[in-house]
């Protein structure tokens, strides 16, 4: 599998690239000029504290300037400024709450900057956006921390001007709260409205309501602007789902079974899930729900050969081996070594013994493997990941049209590559994150009419199934693909489509 065919991660805490880091540090002096003597007599200054509205408003010029990954330069930042939690808090909300809505917020400032928001200098747009997004998004935040905390910033970074127009803005936006609400945006063009409700380029609302309608268009946008809630999924081989349960709420977490996956559990409140005994320990993974559905519509058996071609972390490589009750073999193939080294720290941390992780390219895995010699196929193929834009706001920024073209084309490759090592009578089931119909339904069925010895089967497991159907994700032409948008069971967006070579 080459560089481009490696699927972007749901999580917001990984992703498939990194941006080196800067030069000198803000804060630190330069050597006192005048020879070596000088320098070595100066002494270094104390490093300058940056409240955490400013080291937002810096995380988001290095994302907007640079293309970095909003988790990844987040993480980098909050990492060096070693924060409290609450104000760590402050800073992850800040940044992505101001991405996600920055298109709502500029039609909003646009009214209040007399000489126009391209006129500004970066940082203080960014200075705007993100104390407007407080004033109008924020109830607990009060209105004059936001304001004067702002105008502290700008006086700090610019001149009095600067400082003023800050303020004068900010004031003004405080007082005309009542009116800018994203339900008063009215448009002639229902395309327009949508796109400044809830913040997403024009481009991609068009393409989701001629694919939905614009009601179901209108919903996506939504639920991809709300907070993304945490799941856990269950080892079953360690304990049943309600033990965990209780394990969780005697930790302190709130805590209840999934109505969609079958070993997840939603956690309504907490703390960093991967900081616990249950985790360390392997009683529970780390999973979105929608994630979890994958390897159980696979539903592999004990014994079975199993290959998971794009595996990196391994979350699903992982429930696969616990749904086969450790016993047969789980394949987890990823590209980079790296990669492989997560899949590796799950399996061991989850003790599956039956999982071995494997480093080749996708694309050559027919040239690792005989013909036919897989029970079943898993292809959580590489995607535009519009289905995880809550969790990676700046994708709806970033991605084109021409984007999901270009991975279209990857992921038909990929599907044509690894088909042949599944067996007559196997499964292949094919998957993504995002919910591109390009991607997705009609990937499957340019597949199925290139390789007729394949045909779509409807044989889920029923209590999905029924879910699904009372979300209104299918109905009843169900016919063996499925897809989760994320206002379903406020999950990720995902696709899922299990296939069986016939005998």
């Amino acid at each position: 599998m080459t560089e481009s065919t490696q699927k972007p991660s749901p999580n917001r805490n990984s992703s498939n690239r990194a941006k080196g880091k800067s030069g000198a540090k803000a804060g630190h002096k330069r050597p006192a000029a005048g020879g070596q003597s000088a320098q070595n007599n100066q002494q270094p200054g104390p490093r300058k504290v940056k409240s955490p509205r400013e080291l937002a408003m810096d995380t988001l010029v290095k994302v907007a300037q640079t293309g970095a990954y909003s988790n990844l330069q987040l993480n980098r930042t909050l990492q060096d400024a070693g924060l409290q939690r609450a104000d760590a808090g402050l800073v992850t909300e800040l940044v992505y709450g101001t991405i996600q809505r920055q298109v709502t917020l500029d039609y909003w400032l646009s009214r209040f900057v007399s000489k126009g928001l391209n006129k500004l200098e970066p940082w203080v747009h960014q200075l705007l956006r993100m104390s407007a997004y407080q004033l109008l998004y924020l109830d607990r935040i009060p209105a004059h921390a936001a304001v004067n905390e702002a105008v502290t910033i700008a006086k700090k970074r610019g001149h009095s001007g600067i400082s003023g127009m800050v303020n004068g803005v900010l004031r003004s936006i405080d007082r005309g709260r009542a009116e800018l609400q994203p339900a008063e945006i009215k448009h002639k063009d229902p395309i327009m409205q949508i796109a400044l409700r809830h913040s997403y380029p024009e481009w991609l609302v068009s393409r989701w309501a001629t694919a939905y309608g614009y009601e179901q268009a209108e919903a996506i946008c939504a639920a991809g602007n709300e907070h993304p809630h945490t799941s856990v999924r269950a080892n079953t081989l360690r304990g049943n789902r309600d033990e965990a349960i209780e394990l969780l709420k005697a930790a302190g977490y709130e805590a209840e079974p999934s109505v969609i996956a079958p070993a997840g559990i939603t956690i309504n409140r907490g703390g960093n899930l991967a900081d616990t005994d249950g985790f360390r320990e392997g009683v529970w993974s780390v999973q979105d729900e929608s994630s979890m559905l994958v390897a159980e519509v696979v539903a592999p058996k004990a014994g079975m050969q199993v290959l998971d071609c794009c595996a990196a972390p391994g979350g699903k490589s992982a429930h696969l081996a616990e749904l086969m009750g450790g016993k047969g073999k789980v394949w987890a193939n990823d590209l980079h070594a790296h990669k492989r080294d997560l899949i590796v720290t799950q399996t061991e941390r989850l003790k599956l013994r039956n999982v071995e992780a494997i480093t080749e390219d996708a694309l050559k895995l027919g040239e690792r493997f005989k013909p036919q010699s897989m029970d079943a196929v898993l292809l959580d193929a590489p995607c535009s990941g519009f289905g995880v834009i809550r969790r990676k706001p700046e994708i709806k920024w970033t991605k084109t049209a021409g984007d999901v073209s270009d991975i279209a084309a990857i992921q038909q490759r990929l599907l044509h590559s690894v088909c042949d090592l599944v067996r007559p009578g196997g499964v292949l089931v094919y998957s993504t994150c995002t919910i591109e119909k390009e991607e997705n339904e009609q990937q499957v069925a340019r597949f199925l009419q290139e390789h007729p010895e394949f045909e779509l089967d409807r044989n889920w497991p029923e209590a999905i199934v029924d879910q699904l159907m009372k979300a209104g994700a299918i109905d009843e032409h169900f016919n063996g693909q499925a897809q989760l948008l994320p206002q379903h069971f406020d999950s990720d967006g995902f696709f899922i489509a299990r296939m069986v070579k016939r005998p």
